[in-house]
């Protein structure tokens, strides 16, 4: 209407949150608020983030209109949200783990209970049968209602919002045991006609209650892995800069530098702040942030990035981005926002039970109705013993245990073959995947500089070269010149004393030794010295175009070699690029490496499309921008700079060999660093998920096929009626079904080996 009207963000944490379907039941009671730009659930973090017209809408009815749905809320714009988060977080562990405790202790004896007489007790304690489930009764009825209370508001919140899922199947289904044995306990005459033999079930509705609590358990510490890769982000960050100020020299902490302020960075010391370089050079590690192996030379007028590593010579600059503006924090947020983004996975078994369930309840309601009219006297019994039998046959202990009993075996399965997989929607999702995005660095490549080449030209040896210069490089710090003496260690090369050494900035090196002058490094310090190159300029250029780093080698003004170094290929990547090819995948290498290095070891790999030249802050637009075209992305990386890109990823996976930063933004770590985890990753998940659906119908089968005989069809043909002794037999058999077959995931052969 031409006004400008005011934008608040708030960030609020949710509990209470048990599947996907809260998440999207939040998301669109927020979004239908007046004045809400955009709302966003993320159900990992358990939060919310919303943008809103502060004019319009305020922070209590956001809260307002949560709580009303049934959760719990704490409000405000968290200015610490990882801390925040975490405390929540050991909070409902806590919980979780101390209801969890106290439903076993109280399950265990009721199971013995149960089979007094089976484990010979009787012959030690005569028990009678009204005693024994009146005791069974006093067991049971805390895990009912206080250990399992969580289920019965899950279930009232989903009634409230004409919906239903797992809670809802759980609440009824051992309610409906539960109320049928407190009958048979204490009015047994109900069941007195003939041919109807009285047992309860307090054991079936415990036993359920107990285990689908074990499983929000560990599903709840798998969730507290989330924010630890922010904690390592923040942990960073250099404590202290050395400013000056009033030309004084002062140590300082970070958080104090400002804009404009002077910052001197010695050998081996960690830049603190974004800036521009005025006075000194030296080689910068930027690994931690671009990926890139190899160091970058800085001189007057480079910009340097906070975090990164100043390896060998000193220089001062003057800071640009300070706090929240500089590259560290725009990652850290980057991380933070990916998280928020990804969209949550819909459970199967909330899907199916959203069905399910409504369709059991109508069926037993009918049930009931149709006995009470027409049955045989006494109807109100027949009537009650079908309504139940058809409520126990539909029992979720089977649907419950299918999915998580396939991802338990199917990540333990995982971990055996070096496959770290952090929670079943990463397990879920990945057989999904249709594009695989590769970081280079130390992903396709080792991620190190190696000598690949030696040329020699006059009279010199290919041994003489190596070690004349692994010698002359013993003075030097740079990543290039310990490859070379790696090189000459490797070959058993004696490496002789340096009489002088110079760096040459940007450059290369001089030395003298054994009464020789020796030069090393770039085309233009052999120009600087009048060294004649012109002979080699062809095989520069075409190590130039493989992807590798010429070096050049003088002696005594003469050129004597060139040395290449480069990053080489991982042994099996090539052959793992050819099967994810092969599997129907599109293989994508994502690299900031210039156009004519990528495509050289794109050519050797057999990766036919390339995105180069990527800034770090840009890695997570590209798998946006591809997500946008409909594509399921699997990321892999091993870099901080990968961290952003390995969140917004539908699938992130990080090579177990890189950073901690990446490993903990991932969904999926390969432990051996290898390709071939990340085909044996997708195969896995593919078994998992046939597995997954296999449990999910055997969980129904014998249920639903035996609804109609819970119901007594087959009683006016057959006289035959199902009793819940057996209905409760038929779950037990499904439970059985289901984690047998999980088990077989155990067998899983890994396509490739590592």
């Amino acid at each position: 209407m031409g006004t400008e009207a005011g934008v608040d963000r708030a960030v609020m944490a949710i509990s209470g949150m048990g599947c996907a379907g809260c998440v999207a039941k939040i998301e669109k009671a927020l979004n239908q608020q007046p004045g809400v730009v955009h709302a966003r659930v993320n159900f990992a973090t358990e939060t919310a983030t919303v943008e809103f017209a502060h004019d319009r809408v305020s922070n209590t009815d956001l809260v307002q209109v949560i709580e009303g749905l049934g959760y719990q809320v704490r409000q405000g714009l968290m200015a610490d949200p990882v801390a925040a988060e975490q405390r929540d977080r050991d909070l409902v562990l806590k919980k979780l783990r101390n209801r969890f405790l106290s439903g076993l202790a109280l399950v265990i004896p009721i199971f013995i209970l149960m089979h007094w007489q089976k484990f010979g007790l009787d012959r030690l304690v005569m028990l009678s049968e009204r005693s024994n489930f009146i005791l069974q009764f006093l067991l049971q009825t805390p895990i009912q209602f206080w250990i399992g209370a969580q289920f019965y508001r899950g279930a009232w919140n989903a009634l409230k919002n004409r919906t239903s899922d797992m809670n809802t199947l759980i609440a009824v289904g051992t309610s409906a045991a539960y109320l049928y044995s407190v009958l048979v306990t204490f009015f047994p005459a109900l069941f007195a006609a003939e041919g109807l033999v009285p047992a309860v079930y307090f054991d079936t509705a415990g036993v359920i209650i107990v285990l689908i609590l074990l499983g929000r358990l560990l599903e709840a510490r798998a969730k507290g892995q989330t924010s630890e890769a922010i904690k390592k982000l923040i942990g960073l960050q250099a404590r202290k800069a050395r400013v000056i100020r009033s030309e004084e020299e002062l140590d300082i902490p970070v958080e104090g530098v400002m804009v404009g302020d002077v910052v001197i960075v010695r050998p081996g010391e960690k830049i603190p702040v974004d800036g521009v370089i005025i006075q000194g050079c030296s080689a910068v590690d930027e690994s931690m942030v671009t990926g890139e192996a190899l160091p970058v030379e800085k001189q007057a007028g480079d910009e340097v990035i906070g975090v990164t590593v100043n390896k060998t010579g000193s220089f001062r600059f003057r800071a640009t981005k300070v706090g929240q503006d500089t590259m560290l924090a725009q990652i850290i947020r980057m991380v933070q926002e990916a998280q928020g983004s990804k969209p949550p996975i819909a459970r199967l078994a909330d899907t199916l039970a959203a069905y399910f369930v409504p369709a059991v309840i109508v069926a037993a309601l009918l049930t009931f109705c149709a006995w009470l009219v027409l049955g045989p006297a006494p109807a109100l019994t027949y009537a009650l013993l079908n309504f139940v039998a058809v409520m126990i046959i539909a029992c979720p202990c089977a649907l419950g245990l299918a999915t998580p009993t396939s991802i338990m075996v199917g990540t333990g399965r995982a971990a055996e073959s070096g496959i770290l997989i952090r929670s079943g929607e990463a397990l879920e999702m990945t057989h999904k995947v249709d594009t695989v995005v590769l970081d280079k660095t130390g992903t396709i490549t080792k991620g190190k500089p190696e000598v690949t080449d030696l040329l020699t030209f006059a009279a010199f040896s290919r041994s003489e070269l190596l070690r004349l210069a692994a010698s002359a490089e013993q003075g030097s710090e740079h990543p290039l010149g310990e490859a070379i003496i790696s090189r000459a260690k490797n070959e058993a090369l004696a490496l002789v004393k340096l009489e002088s050494f110079e760096a040459l900035p940007g450059r290369g090196i001089r030395a003298q030794l054994e009464g020789h002058g020796l030069l090393l490094g770039t085309p233009q310090l052999m120009t600087d010295h009048q060294v004649k190159i012109d002979i080699c300029s062809a095989q520069i250029e075409q190590l130039a175009t493989e992807g590798k780093t010429p070096m050049l080698v003088a002696i005594d003004h003469q050129l004597a070699g060139i040395i290449a170094v480069a990053d080489t290929l991982k042994e099996n990547s090539a052959e793992a690029i050819k099967t994810l090819s092969n599997l129907g995948l599109q293989v994508i290498m994502l690299t900031g490496d210039n156009a004519r290095t990528a495509a050289a070891i794109a050519a050797s790999v057999g990766v036919r499309k390339i995105i180069s030249e990527v800034l770090p802050d840009q890695k997570a637009v590209q798998i946006q921008q591809l997500q946008a075209q409909g594509k399921i992305v699997a990321m892999v990386g091993d870099g901080i700079n990968d961290a952003p890109a390995l969140t917004q990823a539908d699938v992130g996976i990080a090579i177990g060999t890189g950073t901690d930063i990446a490993i903990d933004a991932a969904d999926i770590t390969l432990i051996s660093g290898e390709l071939s985890g990340v085909v044996n990753a997708i195969a896995l998940s593919k078994a998992t998920i046939r597995n997954i659906r296999q449990n999910l119908f055997w969980a129904f089968a014998y249920n639903t096929l035996l609804i109609p005989v819970a119901a007594g069809v087959l009683f006016p043909l057959f006289g035959v009626l199902l009793n819940p002794m057996f209905a409760a037999a038929a779950m037990g058999l499904s439970s059985v079904t289901v984690v047998s077959n999980a088990l077989r995931l155990r067998r899983f052969r890994v396509p490739l080996l590592s």
